[in-house]
């Protein structure tokens, strides 16, 4: 991906749907044996190995412009290595399969290397509802006749723990709560899509959630949010390159945080019903930013808020509460010109008037996007390697990035 900067972006863009929310809602269809239709689906690579791994479980699926159908019964309870290998939200398959088949054997998962996301919790919560799991040759093996509903408690309020038990709950016997749960609002959206498809979930987005486990789910047509993290990462590049423009298809509730920073660095943000403003003609104040679980501020904009500070006036501080590994992209800034120290999950953050060209390399997804938003503000080509990352969560960003008025192409 080259971009070649400066640029001030100008014009309004639509936010495609939220792939943090899409991906387990995808999982959760095979929860039923009846069709399921999704709409607004975006063409992200992370959503085609998904259907990859659904297929390859036995359940046919077919995608006509952005809706998706798919329907059937599952043939095999082991989703392919060379698949799981490739993302982390392929772990999100071990609680349906084995709420459906009765066994799961699953390889560990892969995904962007931002820091050590341990799937004990995800494990603890299946054990607690009656699962025997085992390692079985560098594979996890969970085994239950009839999952039970029981009272979970987790550690941390980990997104990815939460969709998995309470999809497993969804169709477990009796009923389960889910106490000290994530309460992201993808959390809320898949909630809202098991219940469509005849499930009895209540509580998601507060920190205990109610699983009434029914006999059996059947199909159902949704469409899921939009992508907060990409409204974000919008905002954010629009603001660094001291633009304006309207973001469409957005709840502006769930860019509470991001929104709330950038006010605070000198950006003008006006929210409508779906839809959010913003400029930015000041210089850009420094912030303190910590990265928290919803709705404080998330680290999935960590990155992008990192270069955008590396133009700002003073000195800036990151602190990193989430993921241990993800300054990654700091040294690629670094190359640019930023003036950036780090100590442990802390970053300090000095503004420096110009960002030089250079090649880069994004390390994950968040990272590339982070580095297209330093692009546009330097001073010349700044060509990032690997930009297939931005693939796995960004739908269309270089046609949507032009048609803010980047200078951006891929080869």
């Amino acid at each position: 991906m080259i971009v070649n900067g400066p640029c001030k972006l100008q014009g309004e863009i639509e936010i495609s749907t939220s792939k943090n929310a899409i991906l387990p809602i995808l999982v959760a269809g095979i929860l039923s044996d009846e069709p399921i239709k999704l709409y607004r689906v975006p063409a992200i690579s992370d959503v085609f190995i998904i259907q990859e791994i659904i297929a390859a479980l036995g359940m046919a699926s077919e995608r006509k412009d952005d809706t998706l159908f798919f329907s059937g019964r599952l043939n095999s309870f082991s989703p392919p290595f060379e698949l799981v290998r490739q993302m982390r939200a392929s772990f999100l398959l071990m609680g349906p399969i084995l709420a459906r088949c009765g066994e799961v054997r699953i390889s560990l998962p892969g995904g962007c290397a931002i820091g050590n996301r341990p799937i004990d919790l995800h494990l603890k919560g299946l054990a607690a509802l009656g699962a025997e799991i085992e390692l079985e040759a560098g594979n996890i093996v969970a085994r239950s006749k009839r999952l039970q509903g029981r009272h979970i408690y987790l550690d941390y309020p980990s997104v990815g723990a939460t969709e998995n038990l309470m999809m497993a709950a969804a169709v477990a016997e009796g009923v389960s709560h889910i106490e000290n749960a994530a309460l992201e609002p993808e959390i809320v959206d898949l909630a809202s899509f098991i219940n469509k498809m005849g499930g009895r979930i209540f509580g998601a987005g507060t920190n205990v959630i109610r699983v009434e486990g029914v006999e059996k789910l059947h199909g159902a047509e949704y469409t899921p949010i939009p992508d907060r993290i990409e409204a974000g990462t919008y905002m954010t590049a629009i603001a660094a390159s001291g633009g304006e423009g309207l973001i469409r298809n957005v709840i502006p509730e769930h860019v509470k945080a991001v929104s709330a920073k950038l006010i605070e660095s000198g950006a003008r943000v006006s929210e409508g019903a779906r839809e959010i403003h913003i400029a930015r003609r000041r210089n850009i104040r420094p912030l303190y930013i910590k990265t928290l679980p919803y709705p404080g501020f998330p680290t999935d904009m960590q990155a992008q808020m990192m270069a955008y500070l590396s133009r700002g006036s003073g000195t800036s501080i990151i602190s990193e509460s989430v993921f241990e590994n993800r300054f990654m992209h700091v040294q690629e800034l670094q190359r640019m010109g930023a003036d950036i120290r780090t100590e442990g999950r802390t970053a300090v953050i000095r503004g420096v008037k110009h960002l030089s060209p250079a090649t880069v390399r994004a390390s994950d997804l968040r990272a590339g996007a982070a580095l297209v938003i330093a692009g546009l503000t330097g001073n010349g080509e700044t060509v990032i390697q690997e930009s297939e990352h931005i693939d796995r969560g960004y739908e269309n960003m270089v046609e949507k990035m032009y048609a803010l008025g980047a200078d951006i192409r891929r080869e």
